[in-house]
């Protein structure tokens, strides 16, 4: 009975101590939240998700940090800010959802590899171009998904309408973008 103790305080010090990290890394506490709600009332996406904003924060509060970690509403959020926005508490929830994500990745918990195939192939195009090619993000993402002619019958009307170039444009200032991902590898990013 007693190593059942010893094991449950073990991980519940180690949720509390990575709650404090991503709570540190997002800038809020998700003990200023009292549970109004209007942070899930506000979000234009919690109709798809397993968790709203609010269930995701009462998780974090109750230190069922690998249930959030694990939840897809994470990949869902929009960081759209809204639920930020409406807090009467100040809670910066997409901050945290945002940290979260980051985690997750790290930690290897992604509820659907096609989410980190997808953020990869749109940070190498960002980093590449200084913007995103949609193009080339769609088809690194299908073929690295082995869906190798999802959404093809959509690219030649988008390009025809001017939607969609099949080769990308560069921005001017492609060196400020460099400098920032160099930053961010620095500070231990990815």
């Amino acid at each position: 009975m007693l190593g059942n103790t010893v094991v449950k305080l073990s991980i519940e010090n180690n949720s509390a101590a990575l709650l404090a990290r991503i709570e540190k890394e997002a800038g809020t506490s998700v003990n200023l939240c009292y549970q109004c709600g209007k942070c899930s009332a506000g979000c234009p996406v919690a109709f798809a998700m397993d968790y709203t904003p609010r269930k995701v924060i009462r998780l974090l509060q109750l230190g069922m940090v690998d249930e959030a970690l694990k939840a897809d509403s994470i990949w869902i959020c929009a960081t759209c800010e809204t639920c930020s926005t409406r807090c009467p508490r100040g809670v910066d929830i997409a901050s945290l959802m945002d940290t979260l994500r980051r985690e997750a990745l790290a930690q290897g918990k992604i509820t659907d590899k096609k989410v980190a195939v997808f953020n990869e192939a749109f940070l190498d195009g960002v980093r590449s171009f200084g913007r995103t090619y949609e193009a080339g993000l769609l088809m690194k993402h299908n073929l690295k998904t082995g869906q190798l002619f999802k959404d093809a019958e959509l690219g030649l009307p988008m390009m025809s309408r001017g939607k969609v170039s099949l080769f990308p444009h560069k921005i001017k200032a492609r060196n400020e973008i460099k400098k920032i991902f160099d930053r961010v590898n620095k500070m231990g990013g990815e």
